[in-house]
Parts: structure tokens; C-alpha cells; sequence
């Protein structure tokens, strides 16, 4: 099995999925978009629980970005229901797989069903320790650039902190990713080569994987074959070979 020439102590702490290709896969067999939503949503309950299994420590799933709010409207509505029912179906299974959820984005934008939904999970996931789900929903990486300024800015005017004082550390902890590690490997479905304005900070020294199945198609086995392939790389981050292998 593929998922036995994985290295275990090479794991990626953190990986990163770009969920693309719902509404082709749908356009491909003649049915709405919405019937390929539903089905990446089986796609993710096997990443997952894939992703639990291998002992991976966070995944961080694309789910909903904000410029996805400019997608007709029945097909926005449409998500937010599914995005509804996921959370509340998928609840026992993340229990049963010791899965913690989180969320970051604009969360303030979504719908109060939704809010009231995700918090509980959020709150009853809590008590886990192993895989910490995190959802990006009503997320721009952008908007969270600029929403950290605007708090530095804040707090340098009125004296909370110094200009001295702001550092690449402070800034990420003013970011909705803090206190998550920067992801290792950064997946995307469906053929595409874009970052569509995901984690742009975050991603700084990322390893990318692109596949080109889309995402209703992705499955334990493609998981395995992104981290076969980040393992199969040199992380150097600016140094030479000889300096990385002779630590």
C-alpha cells in the first residue's frame, strides 16, 4: 500500500489543501454545481481521516474564500446549507478521530446558522489532541494582511507598542493563523497553478503540490502521493545542500 513508503518521522507538520474543481467535475457528468460541492465533501471526510491516521499534526482546508461571496446567489445559499449540514454530520467522526476544529477568515460574514453551527463543533472539538482541522471560510489573504496592520497601526497609536517594536513576529501574531505553524506542503486540485490568495504570508517557504484531479476525486491515496513527493525533495530555505545536510 502506498501509505506504507511514507516516511513517518518525514511528515509534513502542517499541510494546506486548495480545494478546486467542484463545479467541473459536476459540469463534466451533466450535474449542477451544487452535486459537486456534495461530493467533495466525501473528499474531504477521507483527507481527513487520512490525515488523522498518518498522524499529520494540522490541515488547513480552503473551503470558502471571499471572493467565492461573488458567486450567484443560489449557489452561495446553496453552499452555506451543505456548509451547515457538514458541520453538523461530521461532528461524531472528527470525535471518533480525536480531530480538533478551528476556523479562521472573516468569520463575522457568515450566515448565524452557520456561526452557531461551527462554534459549537469548534467548542466540542476542543478537548481533542490530535489533527487540528482548521477551515478557512470567508478567507482572503489579503484581508488578513491588512486587518493585522490596521491592528499594529492601532496599538502603535495609541502607545501600546513602538515602531521598534514590530517584527515579523509580532505581525504574525496578529494574523488569524496564530499560534498555527506555517504549512510544509501546499496542495491544489484540478490542474490549476494559482495560490487564489491563500495564507500568502504563510506560505513564504511552502513546498507546492499540484494535482490535476479535481477535488471530488481526491482521496487517502493522492494525500499519500503529495507527501511522497514532498518527501522526496530538498528543503534548503536559502542555504546550500552541504549546509542543510550536514546539520
Amino acid at each position: 500500500m502506498i501509505i506504507d513508503t511514507i516516511i513517518k518521522d518525514r511528515l509534513p507538520k502542517h499541510i494546506a489543501i486548495i480545494m478546486d474543481g467542484n463545479g467541473r467535475w459536476a459540469k463534466e457528468r451533466g450535474e449542477h454545481r451544487i452535486v459537486g460541492h456534495q461530493n467533495g465533501v466525501e473528499a474531504v471526510r477521507q483527507t481527513v481521516e487520512a490525515a488523522a491516521e498518518l498522524g499529520i499534526s494540522y490541515l488547513t482546508l480552503y473551503a470558502f474564500s471571499m471572493e467565492n461571496w461573488n458567486r450567484p446567489k443560489d449557489e452561495v445559499l446553496s453552499l452555506m446549507s451543505l456548509l451547515v449540514d457538514a458541520i453538523e454530520h461530521e461532528t461524531p467522526t472528527l470525535m471518533k478521530n480525536n480531530v480538533s476544529l478551528k476556523a479562521i477568515g472573516d468569520l463575522s460574514n457568515l450566515p448565524e446558522e452557520v456561526k452557531l453551527k461551527l462554534n459549537g463543533t469548534i467548542e466540542k472539538t476542543g478537548v481533542n489532541t490530535g489533527l487540528t482541522l482548521v477551515l478557512a471560510l470567508s478567507y482572503s489573504a489579503r484581508w488578513e494582511i491588512v486587518d493585522a496592520v490596521k491592528q499594529i497601526a492601532l496599538k502603535a497609536k495609541t502607545g501600546e507598542i513602538s515602531v521598534e517594536d514590530i517584527d515579523s513576529s509580532l505581525f504574525e501574531n496578529h494574523l488569524t493563523t496564530k499560534g498555527i505553524p506555517d504549512p510544509e506542503l501546499v496542495i491544489r486540485t484540478s490542474g490549476e497553478y494559482r495560490i487564489s490568495n491563500f495564507l500568502l504570508w504563510q506560505i513564504a517557504y511552502s513546498e507546492f503540490y499540484f494535482a490535476k484531479l479535481f477535488w471530488p476525486d481526491f482521496n487517502k491515496d493522492e494525500l499519500c502521493k503529495a507527501i511522497l513527493d514532498y518527501q522526496n525533495r530538498e528543503r534548503r530555505f536559502g542555504k546550500i545542500s552541504e549546509q542543510v545536510n550536514n546539520k
